[in-house]
Order: structure tokens, then sequence, then C-alpha cells
């Protein structure tokens, strides 16, 4: 026989498709020529497999050797091929009756000795290949805890080329996927650790019950870090299809932590003031990587010291926090990848860090205009609550009463969420941050016209754009749901504004 074929699937962003390796084998001068769109790394898998073959005691055939890897009009990357690869040339040159691996997806990177080696992206590798009807897969020992997460899929793991060798020409049992590692108890900081800052705890509380974007501003001190790494305390566990969705964008960037189990705490990204803007959004050559606004997807997204940030990465980010997910276009094709997170921002009042009218501030009203002015107008108009933080003071930071700890404030936000799906099922939407103006303008849930008063005389003055308007509304929903009623009400909508505009009441 001098034609094999073995399945395998290749990755466009978190998106994979299945891939038919061939391998024809015909007479003629030796030589390995792979044909269907491969990068590098495929390019150089015909050195890699050529060695891990020899070193696994088995016959190199010397003939003229075609890979081909369809469909061809799909552009292949890394080097989850090569263990398929493998398989199609011994299967190709008569070494291996491949009947065991038919409707079997082989996945794997080979060494030159013949070990197996772990690839990104294993998760949602798997999960393709489920979609497409394959009920078993072959992965690297390393990746076999990740690919059993999915459900319906048979998975068998392979630390060399030999075991594989042996299971297909002898039928040596695979290796069995780990036994379901205990998930750590829930742990981190908490609420209870911020003294005072109520108004800073409420903003924090409306963003997480509707999936609004924060901005934090105050001096240092005054507890702006301390509230943003607490948001995720506060956030629901992510259901099923978040949780998958999550854990495939970590498994595609290499970053999934040990144990192979899905992610279900809502994921924290917070990259230093210095990043670039393929840091923040996705890049790198030939296929895009996630950035951090993807890593942070259903999570947050927490810059700190905002105005030190790159205009160009802050203005970047103005996509996705309007759609929730952000195309990264390279020479090497065209990636979407998911990016509806919850964006906080945190930024002092001028260079110097001092608050306005300390005598040490030596900053001047023009400074402190264009410090904040790194903050660009279209970017504050996405950022549905923003509040100006005071100074702790030394009552608050003293005081012995007892704070809300953050399971107290998570189980108010999980019930406002409930409120919010079941309102918004019918829209398809989740969280009131995810709705439409549209919808919001219209019966049946239009507000009267009472109700929405000041709002609108906000808009017609030009103090509030249209962007804004929507977004008072939905967090107005918010604080509803926080409180119980089915409807927001006149104190509901002006609170809303009060957290947009950052007015004290």
């Amino acid at each position: 026989m001098s034609y094999a074929k073995v399945l395998c699937v290749g990755l466009v962003g978190v998106t994979g498709h299945l891939v038919e390796v061939e391998a024809d084998l015909a007479a003629g001068l030796p030589a390995v020529v792979i044909s269907g769109l491969p990068d590098t790394a495929l390019h150089e898998a015909r050195d890699r497999v050529r060695a891990a073959v020899v070193n696994s005691g088995q016959r190199w055939p010397n003939r003229r050797i075609t890979l081909n890897l369809l469909p061809a009009t799909l552009p292949k990357f890394g080097s989850a091929f090569d263990l398929a690869i493998a398989a199609a040339l011994l299967g190709g040159s008569g070494e291996l009756p491949l009947l065991p691996l038919e409707g079997v997806v082989v996945l794997g990177e080979l060494g030159l000795d013949g070990t197996v080696r772990p690839v990104r992206g294993v998760l949602p590798m798997v999960a393709a290949a489920a979609q497409a009807g394959v009920a078993r897969v072959i992965v690297p020992v390393g990746n076999a805890a990740e690919a059993a997460v999915i459900p319906g899929v048979r998975v068998r793991a392979v630390d060399t080329l030999h075991r594989l060798v042996a299971f297909v020409r002898d039928g040596t049992p695979l290796i069995e996927p780990p036994a379901d590692i205990p998930e750590p108890p829930a742990g981190g900081p908490d609420l209870a650790d911020v003294a005072g800052q109520q108004l800073g705890r409420r903003a924090l509380e409306v963003a997480a019950a509707g999936g609004h974007h924060v901005a934090l501003l105050g001096p240092p001190g005054a507890g702006k870090t301390m509230l943003a790494e607490r948001l995720p305390s506060i956030l629901p566990e992510l259901d099923d299809d978040a949780a998958l969705e999550v854990t495939a964008l970590h498994s595609v960037a290499g970053l999934l932590p040990p144990g192979g189990r899905l992610l279900r705490r809502p994921p924290f990204q917070a990259p230093h003031h210095t990043a670039t803007v393929p840091s923040l959004v996705g890049g790198g050559s030939g296929l895009a990587r996630p950035g951090a606004v993807s890593l942070a997807h259903r999570g947050v997204l927490f810059l700190d010291e905002a105005p030190e940030f790159s205009k160009g990465a802050l203005e970047a980010l103005r996509q996705p926090l309007e759609h929730g997910r952000i195309q990264l276009s390279r020479s090497g094709g065209s990636t979407v990848y998911p990016a509806r997170t919850q964006l906080v921002l945190a930024a002092n009042p001028c260079p110097c860090a001092q608050p306005a009218g300390n005598a040490r501030c030596e900053c001047s009203p023009l400074v402190r205009r264009r410090y904040l002015g790194r903050l660009s107008g279209p970017l504050l108009d996405r950022i549905d609550v923003q509040v100006q933080l005071m100074p702790v003071r030394a009552a608050e930071l003293m005081a012995t009463d007892s704070v809300e700890p953050s399971a107290t404030v998570a189980a108010r936000v999980a019930a406002a969420r409930q409120a919010a799906a079941a309102r918004w099922a019918d829209l398809g939407r989740r969280l009131n941050a995810e709705v439409e103006g549209p919808h919001l303008r219209r019966p049946p849930w239009r507000l009267p016209a009472r109700v929405t008063v000041e709002l609108r005389g906000r808009l017609d003055s030009g103090s509030l754009s249209a962007r804004g308007f929507d977004r008072v509304i939905r967090m107005a929903w918010t604080i509803a749901d926080l409180d119980g009623r089915d409807r927001p009400d006149q104190d509901d909508v002006r609170e809303a504004l009060q957290l947009r505009t950052g007015e004290v009441a």
C-alpha cells in the first residue's frame, strides 16, 4: 500500500477544523513534500518525523513522499500534526495496518527521540472533533486530562511514537486519562479587607451584577487596586458554556494550570502599563495569539495606572469593549477571538498623585486635565461606572465594625443576574450590559417619561451622549435587579446617572 490517511484537527483562533493527513509514497528520488498551506513549524515536521521514526526503531521509506493536509485551502499552524503525519507515513509504507486508527483523531508533537510532547489548543481541537462526529481521539499524555473534559469523546494518550505503533500493530493498550483532581477551594482577596469606600463598594456591586465597565479615580491609597482585585470574588462561577470558552482560550495560549480541569472562576488579567498593543489585543507572526482582553473573556481586565498606558494600547480596546470580540488580521490569516470582558480602569488625579487641594501637589489645572486626558473621550464613553474615590479616613481605617464579605455581596449579585437572565432570555442576552439600546427604548422595556426626564434633559443639553444614555438605562435596570424590583424607578435612574458621571448626590 502506498497511500494512507489519518485524521487530525487544525486550529484557526479557537475554532477547530477536521483535517485529513494524507501520505502518498511513490517511486523516485527520496524527498518529502508537504502541501496544504503549512506554516514554518509544519514545514519542519519532515525532519522531526524522520528522526522520531528512525529513533523509534521503524524503517524510514526511501521513496518520494507527498504529504497533503486537507482541506488545502485552510491554513495549518503548529506542530500538532506530527504524530498524525508519522502514522500516515508508516501506514502508506506498509509498516502499519491503519484500521485501528480509522475514524480516530491523532494529535501530538514529536521529539527527535520519538517522545510525544503536549501541544497548545487540545481542548478546542477535541471539541471540534466531537462536533464533527468523531468519538475517539489520541492525544499526548500531557494533554490527556485537558482532552477528557469534552463529553462524549473517548480519550486515550501516548507518551511515545513506539507506544502508538505497538497499539496499532499489536493492540497494546494506550494510556488512560488521569482521574479527576479535586478542584482546590476558592480563595483570594475578599471585600471585607476594604476599609470604608462605600461608594466604591456600591459601584463594584452594580458593575458585577450587570457586567458594566468601571473607572476608579482617586489618590493613592484610596483603595482602587484593592477594589479591582476583589471584583472576581463577587462574580458567579462560569457555567459550562462559558467555562469551555474560557478554558479553550487559555489552552490556545498555553496557560492552562496543571490538572486540565475547566476554569470555573472568572479570569483576572492585570497587564503592566508598559504592555504593547499586541499583548493587550493579541498578535504574533502567522496566526495571531489571544491577548489580555481575550484571556480576560468572561472575567476582568484591570488596567492599573491607566493613563500611563500608551494611547494606541488604550484606543485598541474600544472595539472589543463595544462588540465583545476582536478580529485580528495578519498575513497568515484572520482570527476572531471572544473578548466579552469587564474593564476596570484605575487612575490617579495627576502625575504627582496627590489629592486635589493638597499643598504638596504642584500640578496646575492644565497638567491635571492633560494627565486624565490620556483617557480619551470615546474610551470613557464606553465606561458605564465612573466614580471618584476619596482618601480613607482614620476612623474608617481603624473601625472594628464588621464589613460585608465577598460571599454576601456575591449572593446579591447572583440573584440580580438571574433576574436579568430571565428577563432578556427571549433576546438571547444574560446581562443588562449586553442588551442593545434599541430594545431598551422600545416597548415593553421602555421606561416612562417621568422616570427618564432628567436623563433626557442631559441628552438634549449635550452633556450625555446617546451611548451614555443607553448605558445609564442599563445600569438603572441593574440597580433595580439588586434591590429586587421588576422595573427601574426615578431613583434608580438618578443613582445610575451619578455612577456614570461621578457626581455626588
